[in-house]
């Protein structure tokens, strides 16, 4: 293989600048613009520059060395899809308004892919008709679609990604299980190779389907996610996943439920404060309507509704919150008094915090009026138990009860066992070896290759630029020629007997650049290495400094060369 030709940045085309982007809302977004890695094109969406397409190519080796490993081959799909295989798993509609939608010109449906469950399944169905032929894993690495409604945070939330997409088929929930283990072994070694802190967290499966779930996340202050980490054991979770069991108290002794007039006390602050209780002794109750259909949600007083946790939970019906027009005609919904007790054809969905037996005080359904004593269970039943609270910091662990605590996070990776959703909507069957058709079960497996650069330069950017481990990085050395003919010289020199010797280089020989720009730049740019021709370039030593520890050291040209030769 032949050695990597010296990146001259006279000749790059990439230029950096001293200013943040007046959108840039995150770190990632500012110094990648500035660094000259990527360049906006239009809301959501980005061009990669030569060094962006160095790192995002590196990304791309290692994960694809990774997949390769465990067995995995690689294909290619197509990014533009037909309707029909997504309007037979209803994902068509399912996606909503994220799904970019368009016809040909004789009215055809077809869509940009987000994800390609569908397109894998058919592909294996066209091409597996045995047992034999099973498990396999199929991967690609391929730009995704999605028409987010604010595109924010650079390439961290855009329209148009790069992804890598795997699926496994197998015959059985046993091999299904041995795929997803060796897809997370994988994915443990990718991000350790890339160079990231990560956490691997339980997760709730979404619009993909299927049964287990676990979410590869980043922690960084720019991350969509929340997760829960548990300092005493090794419970990780979103906290959307976060579940707990329901625990009925006994409720003898608890008096019959009594009204109490509480005039102007619509809220639970309101009411909590007239009565000189805490709002954990309330029972607060919202509306929403499902499909239409008004629910009620119940939770403690003091806890606030996760919306994201009451949609997840009725996906894909669409969920929104009742106005005052939906209490028109409902004389048993009073609004800001409403309690669980006599509603009528109204479904009652609670958190496990109000458990059979707990006791409230709630709204009693009339103006001005609440109830106390009211016992869910004995005045009142629940339809359904559902973990619906925002989690907050403290709230006990699920597996030892110890106290949780929160972080922010950067979705990289996420892993699903799918199960037969898919290849039950698409019909796959292989014949067994007894003759008899078998459905074949699937996993999903998504690594976010573009995101991955854009969550490395959040964790690991410092206040002078961007900090690229070895393997990502656009070139091993950063070589600065500081301005004057010899140490331009002298600069193109070892850069050419670096590259000779197998290392990647970039060279700073900008004419005309002073060499306080050319350090700020190098900085900037994150290379790990940075070795400057200066002010001793005549006695043939030039300084070496790593980039992420700041460490500086004169070396001569030769013990340069031969010290990251050797690394």
């Amino acid at each position: 293989m032949a050695n990597p030709p010296v990146q001259r940045m006279s000749q790059l085309m990439a230029k950096t600048l001293r200013d943040d982007p007046a959108d840039a809302e995150v770190l990632s977004h500012k110094l990648l613009v500035r660094a000259g890695y990527v360049r906006r094109t239009a809301a959501g969406i980005w061009t990669w520059l030569p060094l962006g397409r160095k790192v995002l190519a590196n990304v791309e080796r290692i994960v694809r060395e990774e997949m390769d490993a465990i067995g995995a081959q690689e294909v290619l799909l197509p990014a533009l899809l037909p309707r029909e295989p997504y309007e037979a798993t209803g994902r068509w509609e399912e996606y909503g308004a994220e799904l970019f939608r368009l016809q040909d010109r004789k009215g055809g449906d077809y869509l940009l892919g987000p994800t390609h469950e569908e397109i894998f399944t058919l592909l294996v169905k066209d091409q597996a008709s045995s047992y034999k032929d099973l498990p396999v894993i199929l991967y690609q690495i391929q730009t995704k679609f999605r028409d987010e409604a604010r595109p924010r945070a650079g390439i961290l939330r855009g329209r148009e990604f790069l992804m890598k997409d795997s699926y496994s088929f197998d015959l059985s929930d046993e091999g299904l299980a041995e795929s997803y283990a060796l897809h997370r072994q994988a994915y443990q070694r990718i991000f350790g190779r890339l160079g990231l802190d990560y956490r691997i967290c339980a997760a709730t499966a979404g619009a993909m389907g299927g049964s287990k779930s676990e979410e590869f996340l980043a922690p960084a202050g720019a991350g969509e996610d929340t997760f829960a980490d548990c300092p005493h054991c090794d419970f990780a979770a979103n906290t959307e996943a976060i579940t707990y069991e329901l625990a009925p108290v006994d409720a003898t002794g608890v008096p019959a439920p009594e009204e109490i007039p509480t005039p102007d006390t619509p809220t639970i602050e309101t009411l909590a404060a007239s009565l000189g209780v805490p709002a954990s002794a309330t029972l607060k109750n919202l509306l929403v309507k499902v499909d239409g259909e008004i629910v009620a949600v119940g939770v403690p007083g003091d806890r606030e509704v996760d919306l994201g946790k009451v949609e997840a939970h009725f996906a894909p019906a669409a969920v929104e919150l009742v106005t005052a027009e939906d209490f028109t005609g409902r004389p048993d919904l009073v609004r800001g008094y409403v309690g669980p007790q006599g509603l009528e054809k109204v479904r009652y969905i609670a958190d496990p915090r109000v458990a059979p037996g707990t006791a409230w005080i709630t709204g009693a359904n009339k103006e001005h009026t609440h109830a106390k004593n009211v016992v869910a269970g004995r005045d009142f039943e629940v339809d359904e138990y559902v973990d619906v609270v925002v989690v907050q910091e403290g709230d006990p662990c699920p597996k030892c009860g110890t106290g949780l605590k929160l972080d922010r996070a950067i979705e990289i990776g996420h892993i699903f066992q799918l199960g037969r959703k898919y290849t039950d909507a698409l019909k796959l069957d292989v014949l067994g070896q007894n003759g008899k058709p078998v459905r074949v079960t699937m996993g999903s497996y998504g690594i976010g290759v573009s995101r991955a650069v854009a969550a490395l330069a959040e964790q690991l950017a410092d206040d002078k630029g961007l900090v690229w481990p070895k393997e990502v990085a656009p070139a091993d050395v950063h070589v600065v020629a500081a301005g004057k003919a010899l140490q331009t010289e002298l600069a193109l020199d070892v850069s050419q007997k670096l590259a000779a010797a197998g290392v990647r280089v970039l060279v700073d020989d900008r004419a005309g650049v002073s060499p306080g720009v050319k350090f700020t730049d190098s900085e900037l740019i994150g290379v790990p290495q940075i070795l400057v021709a200066g002010r001793r370039a005549g006695e043939g030593v030039v300084e070496l400094k790593d980039r992420r520890t700041g460490e500086r050291e004169e070396l001569t040209v030769e013990e340069a060369v031969a010290r990251l030769t050797a690394e």
